[in-house]
């Protein structure tokens, strides 16, 4: 008998154009699997996702820079077809915020977490994540925001070159356009240069003291707030490996224990009265210890199957169980855990792991999406090299794909996160 309220479907939406992200084909499987029938709402026609047997239907998503009212006729036609209510599983920022602002034009099609509608945009946003952390007393690196362009050269040089630039809301980044969410900023020049771009990004560039990368200062957080308040399932994790190296997403993660994390996340998710899925990314500071929180994700992480306990209980399974009213288990953390980005980390699938390794793209019960990605990630692949400055042409990053949906750093581990 499954864990799961089975008689419910989920319906994953993703508004972003990234082939690559593992993360939905994770969800894809965890529900399936568990018997949930599930839907996708995302731009999935050239990516491995798929090939997945636990995709129910594919549905098209809302057009890149959708508005509410968009996304809201998406999920009504979906709602048609799936003729009855469904958990919806948001899988990026953009969906995340869709959804808290439509929570009471999406009920009762599509259960969702009962909680401030504006909480999710607020917490996404880059800015307003600084004054979060404020009040709640967490740490954060220092954030400046410039007002003019030589206020940006002032502020880079005060806080110390190298420093992390971000776009306040990064979801509203136009595709194509070649700005990156985060960006390593070298000079003062550079950093007046990036604000000259304020009003094409759409939001408020941000300048940030960089925190060195360095062994096991990169952890994130991921978790479910039910609606008793209570952080349940996932858990702490280190990146092993990012990628690009250094600077980038987590390639390869492991579980493993650290109470003080675990206190920051319910310190912080308790005082803002966040309920639902939340991934946190900290850099620890070498020079002090502290761990700085560099990014909240109102939605699942992308290696959110790391955490899958004893008890079979991840982020995603604890979403539905607590929409549909039953109970989570208790589960076991499995410490040592490994999760592994085959294309970003192929050799890291040859080594040893005996705390049990999950793969982004491989499963024995659901091969098709491991086949289909090694040659669209090899088109891909070639695609960029040919993109390079010398290159004689300017190939897409990927057919379809605008420049912006390519996989991209988070923040100051982006420059590190």
């Amino acid at each position: 008998m499954s864990l799961l309220d089975t008689r419910v479907p989920a319906v994953l939406l993703r508004v972003d154009r990234n082939p690559f992200h593992h993360g939905t084909l994770g969800a894809v499987r965890s529900l399936g699997r568990a018997g949930v029938e599930v839907h996708v709402v995302a731009d999935e026609s050239r990516s491995p996702v798929r090939s997945s047997r636990y995709v129910r239907r594919l549905h098209p998503p809302p057009p890149p820079g959708a508005s509410p009212g968009d996304v809201l006729a998406v999920l009504r036609r979906v709602a048609d077809h799936v003729a009855r209510p469904a958990v919806l599983v948001p899988m990026d920022d953009a969906s995340a915020i869709a959804a808290g602002r439509l929570r009471d034009a999406l009920t009762p099609s599509c259960l969702l977490p009962d909680m401030p509608g504006a909480l999710p945009e607020r917490v996404a946003d880059k800015a307003e994540l600084a004054a979060v952390c404020a009040s709640a007393g967490l740490p954060h690196p220092t954030t400046l925001v410039p007002d003019s362009p030589q206020r940006a050269a002032d502020d880079a040089t005060r806080l110390g070159l190298p420093v992390v630039a971000k776009w306040s809301r990064p979801w509203l980044l136009p595709a194509g356009g070649g700005l990156r969410s985060t960006l390593l900023v070298r000079s003062a020049r550079q950093a007046r240069e990036l604000y000259l771009r304020t009003r094409e990004a759409g939001s408020p560039l941000l300048l940030q003291a960089y925190l060195p990368p360095g062994p096991d200062r990169d952890w994130f957080f991921h978790g479910y707030v039910d609606r008793s308040g209570a952080v349940r399932a996932g858990g702490p994790g280190v990146k092993r490996l990012a990628w690009p190296r250094g600077a980038g997403l987590t390639a390869v993660g492991s579980w493993a224990p650290n109470p003080h994390l675990r206190a920051l996340a319910e310190r912080l998710t308790g005082e803002l009265g966040y309920r639902g899925v939340f991934d946190l990314d900290f850099r620890r500071c070498h020079a002090t210890g502290r761990y700085h929180l560099l990014d909240f994700n109102p939605r699942p992480g992308a290696q959110f199957r790391l955490f899958e306990d004893r008890a079979g209980l991840d982020v995603v399974r604890a979403l539905h169980l607590d929409l549909t009213g039953r109970p989570l288990p208790e589960g076991v953390p499995v410490p040592g855990r490994e999760f592994v980005v085959e294309n970003y980390a192929p050799l890291a699938v040859l080594r040893a792991a005996p705390g049990g390794r999950e793969l982004a793209w491989y499963a024995p019960d659901d091969r098709g999406p491991g086949r289909a990605m090694w040659p669209l990630w090899a088109r891909h692949v070639s695609g960029r090299l040919r993109e390079r400055p010398g290159s004689g042409t300017a190939a897409p990053a990927f057919p379809g794909t605008p420049r912006a949906a390519s996989p991209s750093p988070t923040d100051n581990e982006k420059a590190s996160s």
